[in-house]
Protein backbone atom coordinates (compact mmCIF):
# COMPACT_ATOMS: atom_id res chain seq x y z
CA UNK A 1 0.00 0.00 0.00
CA UNK A 2 1.11 3.54 -0.80
CA UNK A 3 -0.14 7.02 0.09
CA UNK A 4 0.63 8.98 -3.07
CA UNK A 5 3.15 11.21 -1.29
CA UNK A 6 6.20 11.09 -3.58
CA UNK A 7 9.52 10.60 -1.79
CA UNK A 8 11.95 11.11 -4.64
CA UNK A 9 12.27 11.71 -8.37
CA UNK A 10 14.43 8.98 -9.89
CA UNK A 11 15.92 8.52 -13.36
CA UNK A 12 15.57 5.58 -15.74
CA UNK A 13 19.12 4.37 -16.38
CA UNK A 14 18.42 1.39 -18.60
CA UNK A 15 15.46 -0.21 -20.37
CA UNK A 16 15.73 -3.83 -21.49
CA UNK A 17 12.75 -4.75 -23.64
CA UNK A 18 11.56 -8.29 -24.16
CA UNK A 19 8.87 -9.55 -26.49
CA UNK A 20 6.11 -8.74 -24.00
CA UNK A 21 7.92 -7.36 -20.96
CA UNK A 22 10.41 -4.75 -19.83
CA UNK A 23 13.18 -4.69 -17.23
CA UNK A 24 13.86 -1.23 -15.81
CA UNK A 25 16.99 -0.03 -14.04
CA UNK A 26 16.19 3.08 -12.02
CA UNK A 27 18.64 5.44 -10.37
CA UNK A 28 17.67 6.65 -6.90
CA UNK A 29 19.13 7.47 -3.49
CA UNK A 30 16.67 8.27 -0.69
CA UNK A 31 14.28 5.39 -1.28
CA UNK A 32 17.09 2.82 -1.33
CA UNK A 33 17.77 3.24 2.38
CA UNK A 34 16.97 -0.12 3.97
CA UNK A 35 15.72 -1.63 0.71
CA UNK A 36 15.51 -5.43 0.44
CA UNK A 37 14.94 -7.84 -2.44
CA UNK A 38 11.22 -8.23 -3.00
CA UNK A 39 10.30 -4.81 -1.61
CA UNK A 40 7.58 -2.83 -3.38
CA UNK A 41 8.32 0.58 -4.89
CA UNK A 42 5.77 2.64 -6.80
CA UNK A 43 7.24 3.97 -10.06
CA UNK A 44 4.99 6.65 -11.56
CA UNK A 45 2.26 5.05 -9.49
CA UNK A 46 2.91 1.48 -10.64
CA UNK A 47 3.74 -0.99 -7.87
CA UNK A 48 6.94 -2.81 -8.91
CA UNK A 49 9.05 -5.41 -7.09
CA UNK A 50 12.76 -4.85 -6.48
CA UNK A 51 14.65 -7.69 -8.19
CA UNK A 52 18.18 -6.36 -7.58
CA UNK A 53 19.77 -3.20 -6.21
CA UNK A 54 22.97 -1.34 -5.45
CA UNK A 55 23.61 1.78 -3.40
CA UNK A 56 22.46 3.97 -6.30
CA UNK A 57 19.94 2.02 -8.39
CA UNK A 58 17.47 -0.85 -8.47
CA UNK A 59 15.91 -3.06 -11.13
CA UNK A 60 12.31 -4.19 -11.55
CA UNK A 61 10.37 -6.30 -14.01
CA UNK A 62 7.35 -4.87 -15.82
CA UNK A 63 4.92 -7.49 -17.11
CA UNK A 64 2.65 -7.30 -20.15
CA UNK A 65 -0.49 -6.45 -18.13
CA UNK A 66 1.27 -3.43 -16.61
CA UNK A 67 2.61 -2.28 -19.97
CA UNK A 68 -0.87 -2.42 -21.50
CA UNK A 69 -2.49 -0.38 -18.71
CA UNK A 70 0.21 2.19 -17.94
CA UNK A 71 2.76 4.47 -19.56
CA UNK A 72 5.79 2.51 -18.31
CA UNK A 73 6.17 0.79 -21.65
CA UNK A 74 7.04 4.18 -23.16
CA UNK A 75 9.81 5.28 -20.79
CA UNK A 76 13.37 5.59 -22.08
CA UNK A 77 16.81 5.95 -20.57
CA UNK A 78 16.94 9.39 -18.98
CA UNK A 79 13.21 9.62 -18.23
CA UNK A 80 12.39 10.95 -14.78
CA UNK A 81 9.91 9.02 -12.63
CA UNK A 82 8.10 9.52 -9.31
CA UNK A 83 9.14 7.07 -6.59
CA UNK A 84 7.49 6.02 -3.35
CA UNK A 85 8.25 3.13 -1.02
CA UNK A 86 5.40 1.07 0.41
CA UNK A 87 4.03 2.67 3.57
CA UNK A 88 5.41 1.25 6.83
CA UNK A 89 2.89 0.11 9.44
CA UNK A 90 3.90 2.99 11.72
CA UNK A 91 4.02 5.64 8.98
CA UNK A 92 1.86 8.73 8.57
CA UNK A 93 -1.01 8.49 6.10
CA UNK A 94 -0.53 11.81 4.32
CA UNK A 95 -2.36 11.11 1.05
CA UNK A 96 -5.03 8.47 0.33
CA UNK A 97 -5.09 4.70 -0.19
CA UNK A 98 -3.00 4.00 -3.30
CA UNK A 99 -2.53 0.37 -4.30
CA UNK A 100 -0.09 0.93 -7.15
CA UNK A 101 -2.44 -0.88 -9.54
CA UNK A 102 -3.06 1.42 -12.49
CA UNK A 103 -6.62 1.54 -13.85
CA UNK A 104 -5.65 3.20 -17.12
CA UNK A 105 -4.13 6.31 -18.61
CA UNK A 106 -5.15 9.84 -19.47
CA UNK A 107 -3.81 12.61 -21.70
CA UNK A 108 -3.04 16.14 -20.51
CA UNK A 109 -5.24 18.48 -22.53
CA UNK A 110 -4.53 21.82 -20.78
CA UNK A 111 -2.12 23.35 -18.27
CA UNK A 112 -2.88 26.70 -16.67
CA UNK A 113 -1.15 28.67 -13.91
CA UNK A 114 -3.42 30.00 -11.16
CA UNK A 115 -1.36 32.25 -8.86
CA UNK A 116 0.86 29.79 -6.93
CA UNK A 117 -0.96 26.70 -8.21
CA UNK A 118 -0.92 24.90 -11.56
CA UNK A 119 -4.16 23.51 -12.98
CA UNK A 120 -4.11 20.37 -15.14
CA UNK A 121 -6.99 19.12 -17.28
CA UNK A 122 -6.73 15.43 -18.07
CA UNK A 123 -8.81 13.62 -20.69
CA UNK A 124 -9.61 9.98 -20.05
CA UNK A 125 -12.22 7.31 -20.74
CA UNK A 126 -15.77 7.11 -19.35
CA UNK A 127 -14.76 3.85 -17.62
CA UNK A 128 -12.29 5.79 -15.46
CA UNK A 129 -14.31 9.00 -15.14
CA UNK A 130 -17.19 7.13 -13.49
CA UNK A 131 -15.06 6.73 -10.33
CA UNK A 132 -13.71 10.30 -10.28
CA UNK A 133 -15.68 12.77 -8.16
CA UNK A 134 -15.19 16.46 -7.44
CA UNK A 135 -13.18 16.97 -4.22
CA UNK A 136 -12.37 13.27 -4.22
CA UNK A 137 -8.90 11.72 -4.54
CA UNK A 138 -7.09 10.39 -7.59
CA UNK A 139 -3.49 9.27 -8.14
CA UNK A 140 -1.76 10.72 -11.22
CA UNK A 141 1.63 9.11 -11.93
CA UNK A 142 1.50 7.99 -8.30
CA UNK A 143 0.80 11.47 -6.89
CA UNK A 144 -2.14 11.79 -4.51
CA UNK A 145 -4.20 14.73 -5.79
CA UNK A 146 -7.61 16.29 -5.13
CA UNK A 147 -10.05 16.50 -8.03
CA UNK A 148 -11.16 20.09 -8.70
CA UNK A 149 -13.81 19.37 -11.36
CA UNK A 150 -15.18 16.57 -13.53
CA UNK A 151 -16.90 16.60 -16.93
CA UNK A 152 -18.05 13.82 -19.25
CA UNK A 153 -14.68 13.81 -21.03
CA UNK A 154 -12.03 15.05 -18.59
CA UNK A 155 -11.24 16.11 -15.04
CA UNK A 156 -9.09 18.71 -13.35
CA UNK A 157 -6.50 18.68 -10.58
CA UNK A 158 -4.49 21.49 -8.99
CA UNK A 159 -0.92 21.13 -7.73
CA UNK A 160 0.73 23.29 -5.10
CA UNK A 161 4.36 24.53 -5.27
CA UNK A 162 5.62 21.70 -3.02
CA UNK A 163 4.16 19.06 -5.35
CA UNK A 164 5.53 20.91 -8.37
CA UNK A 165 9.01 20.96 -6.87
CA UNK A 166 9.09 17.34 -5.70
CA UNK A 167 7.45 15.39 -8.54
CA UNK A 168 7.66 15.10 -12.32
CA UNK A 169 4.18 16.49 -13.03
CA UNK A 170 5.32 20.08 -13.58
CA UNK A 171 7.59 18.84 -16.38
CA UNK A 172 4.72 17.28 -18.28
CA UNK A 173 3.42 18.88 -21.47
CA UNK A 174 0.06 19.04 -23.22
CA UNK A 175 -0.42 15.74 -25.04
CA UNK A 176 1.62 13.69 -22.54
CA UNK A 177 0.17 10.43 -21.22
CA UNK A 178 -0.15 9.94 -17.46
CA UNK A 179 -1.04 6.94 -15.30
CA UNK A 180 -4.35 7.05 -13.42
CA UNK A 181 -5.37 5.05 -10.36
CA UNK A 182 -8.90 5.67 -9.15
CA UNK A 183 -9.74 5.81 -5.46
CA UNK A 184 -10.43 2.17 -4.58
CA UNK A 185 -13.34 3.00 -2.25
CA UNK A 186 -15.74 3.75 -5.11
CA UNK A 187 -14.82 0.57 -6.95
CA UNK A 188 -15.46 -1.58 -3.88
CA UNK A 189 -18.80 0.10 -3.17
CA UNK A 190 -19.92 -0.50 -6.76
CA UNK A 191 -18.88 -4.14 -6.55
CA UNK A 192 -20.75 -4.70 -3.29
CA UNK A 193 -23.89 -2.92 -4.54
CA UNK A 194 -23.97 -5.00 -7.73
CA UNK A 195 -22.99 -8.35 -6.22
CA UNK A 196 -25.26 -11.09 -7.51
CA UNK A 197 -26.95 -8.92 -10.13
CA UNK A 198 -27.08 -10.18 -13.70
CA UNK A 199 -25.67 -8.21 -16.61
CA UNK A 200 -29.22 -7.51 -17.85
CA UNK A 201 -30.33 -6.05 -14.52
CA UNK A 202 -27.36 -3.66 -14.46
CA UNK A 203 -28.56 -2.12 -17.74
CA UNK A 204 -31.97 -1.16 -16.33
Amino acid sequence: MFTGIIEEVGTIRAVRRGARSVVLTIGASRILGGVKLGDSIAVNGVCLTVTSFTASEFTADVMRETISRSSLGNVNSGSEVNLERAMPADGRFGGHIVAGHIDGTGVIRAIQRDDNAILFSIRTTPELLRYIVEKGSVAIDGISLTVTRVSDSDFGVSIIPHTAGNTTLVKRKIGDTVNIENDCVGKYIEKFMNFGKTADSLLV
